[in-house]
């Protein structure tokens, strides 16, 4: 049996990951954090034994020790801050001899992650459900707000700006049309360093409020103009608007996959790929690469050896299936 610890597995995606992988009969969790008491808590939720709660401080200069004395097999990283991180726990997980999956989406730390070891375009979007996520992943999507991301266009390295280029986009029922702006990922980066031939990739994503985006906007709008310095300062009471309005938003959100260029046959050809969530399961979907790799090195299948970003190590139905039992439905034209 392999050992996961999940680092932040009271938080927002921690929980969900370490319930998950709770009843994965090829792995023990240990549930880990700060709060020892939040950590025991969480484990008598998902049928744990209290001595899978483990307290421990992603900073803590002995973290590698810890994650030896753990006998751990596999680390988690959920605990954020998912922009602006550095790589001390990773290195932590390399120097114990283990393996090391995290949920950050900070486009420089995945993009030059590797430091430790023919399509035509691409788009992707995301419109969120009504439930309101962490303060840490909030503060995360603010941090470039109104600030200038470097977007792949026409083979060109080109400016746009973060939640602004408002666009407006229909997704497949019972979604409807919502409310998109470009934000900073590390998809910009990566998609067009693993695919030479493509010539455009962008990245949207919205919220199930249309008030709520247009609020987003408009601070956005604020920093580009130089009348804000940083959208963050409005993170917290943001968030506590946006769970105080879950009962009355939709709870339901999506995301697409555009995809354009010529088939094998070298005929033009467009893929549009959808992923839609109700009853507030969306925020499950980030979840799912965690769940499907510990589950994948769990049963001892061989992947690739390395520091990288996990681009190409799951099918599409590799990372679907922890979501089969959820309302998330896959649609492709």
């Amino acid at each position: 049996m392999r050992t996961v610890l999940v680092l932040g597995a009271y938080g927002f995606f921690g929980h969900r990951i370490s319930a998950a992988l709770a009843s994965t009969a090829s792995l023990g969790v240990l549930v880990g954090g700060r709060d020892l008491g939040r950590a025991t808590a969480a484990a008598r939720t998902m049928g744990l034994p209290l001595e899978h709660a483990v307290a421990l401080d992603a900073h803590d200069s002995k973290l590698a020790d810890v994650l030896r004395r753990l006998h751990v097999d596999v680390l988690i990283h959920t605990a954020g801050p998912f922009q602006g991180q550095d790589y001390s726990v990773a290195r932590a997980a390399v120097e114990a001899g283990c393996h090391y999956i995290d949920l950050a989406d900070g486009r420089q730390f995945v993009a030059g992650v590797g430091a430790l070891s023919a399509l035509a375009s691409v788009r992707i979007g995301i419109s969120s459900g009504a439930r309101a996520p962490g303060l840490a992943t909030v503060r995360g999507v603010f941090s470039y707000g109104g600030k200038r991301i470097r977007s792949w266009q026409d083979g060109a390295w080109v400016d746009a700006y973060g939640w602004l280029n408002l666009t407006r986009h229909r997704f497949p029922p019972p979604l409807g049309s919502r409310w998109l702006g470009s934000c900073d990922v590390p998809d910009l980066e990566l998609f067009p360093e693993r695919y030479p031939t493509v010539r455009t990739v962008t990245f949207q994503a919205g919220f199930a409020s249309d008030l709520g985006h247009l609020v987003v906007w408009t601070l956005a709008g604020l920093v580009k103009a130089g009348i804000l310095a940083d959208m963050n300062t409005f993170a917290s009471p943001l968030n506590r608007l946006s769970r105080w309005m879950e009962p009355i938003v939709s709870d339901k959100g999506g995301m697409f996959v555009k995809l354009e260029g010529e088939g094998k046959d070298g005929a033009p050809l467009r893929i549009d790929w959808n992923l839609i969530a109700e009853k507030n399961h969306g925020p499950h979907i980030p979840c799912g690469a965690a769940i499907a790799l510990a589950r994948k090195i769990g049963s001892g299948a061989s992947l690739p050896r390395g520091a990288m970003p996990c681009v190409g190590l799951l099918t599409v139905d590799e990372f679907l299936e922890p979501l089969r039992d959820l309302s998330i439905s896959e649609k492709v034209a």
